[in-house]
């Protein structure tokens, strides 16, 4: 029997206003994640260990840090003759829009593109989540049922299910899946807590038809507008129930929380064991240095890749490649990206530092208090934090601040532009 041919397309390319400043210059799949891989590797990687070897990834908004760290696809091993990953930007033409207008339009305005490889499947994925999932079982699930889509799904607290899109779902196979009889996109009153992970697979030709025909309408996403067109036709739509770890990165909070389920002795992210590549080449990771401890240093529950130096204290936090922290310094429940350099004598308490930061001597970001309890504060990249600025809980700094713009307190909640 000829083994089916899968063509998988990411979403890859949008900005969430919810993450801030942390994805002014960068799209949310290229955000860093863990010390040093980026968030797309997550569904790469899913990909690669699933034996789909052609992707798509769809992206438009700041694309140059997606582009350079996907480079040739090698990482994933996705490079050669029937194999390879494939960067879909948008494009102007005769009839075209100089914009993707939503999931669906980005899908259908490449559709020459998946019609070129003749996939036998095509497989939609967001390309921001956190998970170890094999499609592979998707895939057999999907023509097992002979559906015309199957989305996968998971259980969310009820109180928390008005943000995704939501599904109803019958015991047709247990455990395992079963026959969608009613979809919403953002329930006020969600009827269910099956929530979508956009992971959708779908025949060709279904896709291709309600595709076009969503072309006349105002609307062109696929849980807004697709999934509620196919099941008001009466297709086979089927859902997969997903029960492993699922990380949201959509907000500063959910992108912090997971993080921090890398840490612990049990952890419930591990990347090793869920077998995650990432672009060594990208930023240069691979040509570090070992990592330098000073005599008095001290770390605690963190991860801390090559090339950084560390003289103070670590607790409870993922460090970036190129880190510096100086002696007498503390931090704890927080995430340093690339080449930030931490003085003396400074505290950073639940910060997201985005990279190339300097915080000078004396630097105090939160308080000396329960970082769970605690509001992120997040620092935009390349800034340059004058010695002892005391930076409250919850605040926001915008990249590249002017040396004017900074004064000695900032409060907790400001925005500081």
């Amino acid at each position: 029997m000829q083994k089916t041919t899968t063509l998988a397309m990411i979403l890859a390319g949008g900005r969430v206003d919810e993450l801030n400043v942390l994805t002014l210059y960068r799209p949310k799949s290229a955000l860093p994640f863990g010390s040093f891989v980026r968030v797309i590797d997550f569904p790469l990687s899913n990909l690669m260990n699933s034996g789909i070897e052609r992707v798509a990834i769809l992206s438009q908004y700041r694309s140059y840090s997606l582009i350079n760290h996907i480079g040739t696809g090698a990482a994933w091993d996705m490079l050669g003759r029937n194999r390879g990953i494939f960067i879909l930007p948008p494009y102007t033409g005769s009839d075209q829009y100089d914009w993707y207008r939503g999931s669906a339009d980005a899908v259908h305005r490449n559709l020459d593109f998946v019609k070129y490889t003749a996939p036998d499947d095509v497989l939609i994925l967001s390309g921001d989540h956190i998970y170890k999932m094999d499609y592979q079982q998707l895939i057999d699930y999907h023509h097992k049922k002979d559906a015309d889509l199957t989305m996968v799904l998971i259980q969310v607290p009820l109180d928390k299910a008005h943000r995704f899109g939501i599904a109803a779902i019958d015991d047709e196979d247990g455990e395992r899946g079963g026959r969608v009889s009613g979809y919403w996109e953002k329930p006020a009153q969600p009827q269910s807590n099956w929530a979508s992970l956009t992971v959708m697979l779908f025949k060709p030709e279904v896709l291709y038809k309600f595709l076009r025909e969503n072309q006349d309408q105002e609307s062109f996403e696929f849980g807004r507008d697709i999934i509620p067109a196919m099941m008001a036709a009466g297709l086979r739509v089927y859902g997969y129930k997903f029960r492993g770890y699922w990380g949201y990165t959509r907000t500063v909070d959910e992108y912090w929380q997971s993080n921090m389920d890398l840490l612990g002795d049990n952890p419930l992210i591990d990347m090793e064991a869920w077998g995650l590549r990432t672009n060594l080449d990208h930023r240069g990771i691979r040509d570090f240095q070992p990592t330098i401890i000073g005599d008095y240093a001290h770390i605690e529950n963190s991860l801390i890749y090559n090339g950084c130096h560390i003289e103070g204290t670590v607790r409870n936090s993922i460090i970036s490649p190129g880190v510096v922290v100086g002696k007498n310094s503390i931090v704890e429940n927080s995430i340093l990206f690339f080449n930030s350099h931490i003085g003396r004598d400074c505290l950073l308490n639940k910060v997201v530092a985005d990279a190339d930061c300097h915080f000078h001597d004396g630097v105090r970001t939160g308080a000396e208090a329960d970082g769970q309890a605690m509001r992120v504060t997040v620092v935009g990249q390349d800034n340059i934090i004058p010695k002892n600025t005391f930076i409250d809980e919850g605040a926001v700094i915008y990249p590249r601040l002017a040396k004017t713009s900074w004064k000695s307190v900032i409060a907790g909640g400001e925005v500081l532009r």
